[in-house]
């Protein structure tokens, strides 16, 4: 008798939810702008947001680069905090930087000037993330010399660009490691993203922002949409989580950002959460 009441409960309740994905993260799209760092958000209050969320590794991107420097510098502090700093070099110095890089040879020079220089977590390990919102401006001079920098010097790129970037930007650098911010603007599907994955080895997909990532199940809860969550199962080694605190408002929302993909990795079985969360960025950049 008890065995059957359990039973009804159970099916009324329905599938017990996965538990939330428990281990360390990897924040592989952070921005430290200087509306950050003059504003409401120093260095104190940042590196308890990560520490909180266990976030135990960045990727540090900043307009201007001084944000990145800031975390860099303070190793004190993100020591204290368990966060690792990876600095990559952004290429903009102010907003008007964002849509004429590509072929402002000012931007290479600083570019090449801030990897020489570079920083107190070590040297600079990425360039980026830049914007593209004209695939075409892939092909600009300084697109096309930046990207055989990169490849020189063994950097990777963030790169917010669209699919048919993507190609452009790796002819000019195919032994480049290009990280694909938000997998694609636009939403390419996952079919689309599954053949330029197959097609570069080195291609890596961040998944801040990313549309159709999750879908409402049956119920009316948030779960992994059916395409992505095997696209995720083929690929477990090619995707990084991030946050990209692009504003503000970002960094009021960290928490809930962070908690959101605890919850939907905790979907995927564990050593496939903990490939996503944290192992793919820690074998990029932090092991030998």
């Amino acid at each position: 008798m008890w065995r059957a009441l359990l039973l009804g409960l159970l099916l009324v309740a329905g599938p017990a939810q996965a538990a939330d994905y428990n281990g360390p993260l990897f924040d592989a799209h952070l921005h430290y702008n200087e509306e950050a760092y003059q504003g409401p958000h120093p260095l104190d209050d940042v590196l308890v947001r990560m520490q909180r969320n266990g976030v135990q590794a960045i990727i540090a991107n900043s307009r201007p680069n001084d944000g990145t420097r800031a975390l860099a510098e303070a190793r004190a502090q993100t020591r204290a905090a368990g966060v690792t700093v990876v600095p990559f070099i952004r290429l903009y110095r102010n907003r008007e930087d964002y849509g004429n890089w590509f072929r402002d040879e000012s931007i290479y020079a600083m570019v090449q000037a801030e990897f020489a220089r570079g920083t107190a977590a070590g040297p600079y390990r990425g360039i980026g993330e830049f914007h593209l919102y004209d695939s075409a401006n892939a092909n600009g001079p300084v697109a096309q010399k930046l990207m055989q920098f990169a490849q020189e010097k063994q950097l990777a790129v963030l790169a917010h660009v669209d699919d048919v970037a993507i190609d452009l930007l790796l002819a000019h650098a195919p032994g480049a490691r290009l990280i694909w911010a938000h997998t694609g603007i636009g939403g390419p599907s996952a079919a689309r993203v599954q053949a330029l994955l197959e097609k570069y080895p080195q291609l890596m997909g961040e998944l801040s922002y990313r549309p159709g990532l999750s879908c409402a199940d049956d119920r009316g809860r948030s779960t992994l949409c059916a395409d992505w969550r095997a696209l995720l199962l083929k690929f477990p080694d090619r995707f990084l989580i991030g946050s990209d605190t692009w504003i503000n408002q970002r960094w009021l929302y960290y928490d809930g950002l962070m908690q959101e993909y605890r919850r939907w990795l905790g979907e995927l079985p564990p050593d496939v959460a903990r490939r996503i969360a944290w192992d793919n960025g820690a074998r990029l950049f932090l092991r030998p």
